[in-house]
């Protein structure tokens, strides 16, 4: 059985709030799509490697529009 990110795949969502300032912070992808120019187009297999988090987790940043800060949470990934 494969396992896929519920956000990567437009499964779900999460609403995250800023830890300071309280306000809602916006998903802005999976912290490997950041890696460099082309790590979007190469095979997650060889991505989530690289992001420092178990094989059952995708690590997603979230960011506050207001304050500027950004947190990254690990998100559980689900069977298909």
């Amino acid at each position: 059985m494969e396992t896929i990110c519920p956000i990567c795949n437009s499964l779900a969502s999460y609403i995250v709030q800023c830890p300071t300032c309280h306000n809602k912070m916006e998903a802005q992808g999976a912290i490997e799509e950041y890696f460099d120019d082309y790590s979007p187009y190469l095979d997650r297999e060889i991505t989530e490697k690289l992001d420092g988090v178990a094989a059952e987790k995708c690590l997603h940043i979230f960011y506050c529009t207001e304050c500027g800060r950004d947190k990254r949470i690990p998100i559980d990934k689900i069977i298909m």
